[in-house]
């Protein structure tokens, strides 16, 4: 947008706080009060800034309230999840305006469901797609999309509920979830660790220094490619450790070591864990063999990257249970490491798509005036 650099800063700082008076905008963008009023005063033509309000200061004088303006736009996050889409529309301050689930091979539909319920006439600043991938250039070199069949065909189906020209921006699944355990998560106050998720699949997001890191190939935290197995007389298979240490393994052991006298045998993960939280002996062995092989992994993680905290999230990895069986393993083949539970659930990983969306939708505003996300 055609705005000059003092109101592009000054917007960074309204978007980043959400409400502010002017003295908090000088403040935070590191302008003069003059250079600041002219600057609201330009957002406000552009109804990119309004006056929500007023508040009272220490010495009784009232204080104009400045908030987004209708014109500042939404963004929208989509978490292209193995089974299920989650999508959000959020204002470019992080309000949540419109949410939306359904399943996967049906992504496009939910998409359509929470554009339309976002306010009308909202200009579309960006889009996070969050992908269980590694992401790439596209053939015309204009964009990022998936590298594998892994999410490459449900993205292009989705992609047609999006409206053109808006910027779409693809991420890995597990680095927004490793975002959102920094911002608002287990890892809140640090600045370096790794998120390893355990679910259908596995992978680890590698937060350093408050940024994560992508890598070359952007492929920095794809477990799933370690060698394994890794033995005399055997070779390692193509994403083998990923099969070993997938939740379809997991249940086909407990099937496995399941006796007779055991009972129905559990269908999901979470079953096998609720009967090893009630005390089973069959379910609390195979998650106690489940927890040494995650503490194993994470072994590997910390041998090269010593983050000094492992959170463990995904389907299976958020389980409390593993946590004591994943430390005792750590312990005997590493250096002293936290490792702790995810805390955000599910939804983590749409959530952090959404603090990426919200970042690429104040530099699309802006046009680069970047903010910590």
């Amino acid at each position: 947008m055609n705005l000059s650099e003092s109101a592009r800063a000054v917007f960074a700082v309204l978007a980043a706080s959400g409400t502010a008076t002017r003295p908090q905008l000088a403040a935070g963008a590191g302008l003069s009060k003059p250079t600041v009023s002219t600057a609201v005063a330009e957002l406000e033509t552009a109804e990119l800034a309004a006056c929500s309000g007023t508040a009272s200061g220490g010495t009784g004088r009232s204080a104009a309230v400045y908030g987004l303006g209708p014109a500042a736009g939404a963004v929208l996050a989509v978490d292209l999840g193995p089974t299920h889409t989650q999508v959000r529309g959020c204002a470019l301050d992080g309000t949540l305006l419109a949410r939306g689930t359904g399943p996967r091979a049906d992504s496009a539909d939910t998409v359509r469901g929470v554009l339309d319920a976002l306010p009308a006439g909202a200009p579309l600043r960006a889009v996070v797609v969050a992908v269980g991938d590694v992401t790439q250039r596209d053939r015309e070199g204009t964009g990022v999309r998936p590298a594998t069949a892994k999410a490459g065909p449900v993205f292009d189906a989705m992609t047609v509920a999006l409206p053109p020209g808006v910027p779409v921006h693809v991420e890995n699944n597990v680095n927004c979830a490793a975002l959102a355990e920094l911002q608002e998560g287990a890892a809140r106050g640090r600045d370096s660790f790794g998120y390893l998720r355990i679910g259908v699949g596995i992978g680890l997001g590698i937060v350093i220094g408050g940024h994560v890191l992508r890598g070359a190939n952007g492929a920095a935290g794809e477990l799933a490619r370690l060698p394994y197995p890794w033995d005399d007389g055997r070779e390692p298979r193509r994403e083998a450790v990923e099969e070993r240490m997938g939740s379809g393994s997991l249940l086909r052991r407990a099937e496995e070591a399941w006796q007779g006298a055991d009972g129905p045998r559990p269908s999901t993960p979470e079953r096998l864990f609720v009967l090893a939280e009630e005390g089973h002996a069959t379910a609390r062995a195979v998650v106690g063999h489940h927890a040494a092989d995650v503490g194993r992994l994470a072994a590997a993680v910390v041998a090269v990257l010593d983050p000094g905290l492992i959170v463990l999230g995904g389907a299976v990895g958020a389980f409390p249970q593993l946590l004591p069986g994943v430390r005792a393993e750590l312990a005997r083949l590493s250096w002293p490491t936290e490792v702790v539970s995810s805390m955000v659930g599910d939804s983590g990983t749409v959530a952090g798509a959404s603090r990426l969306a919200v970042a690429h939708g104040i530099e699309t505003v802006t046009g680069g005036v970047r903010v910590r996300h």
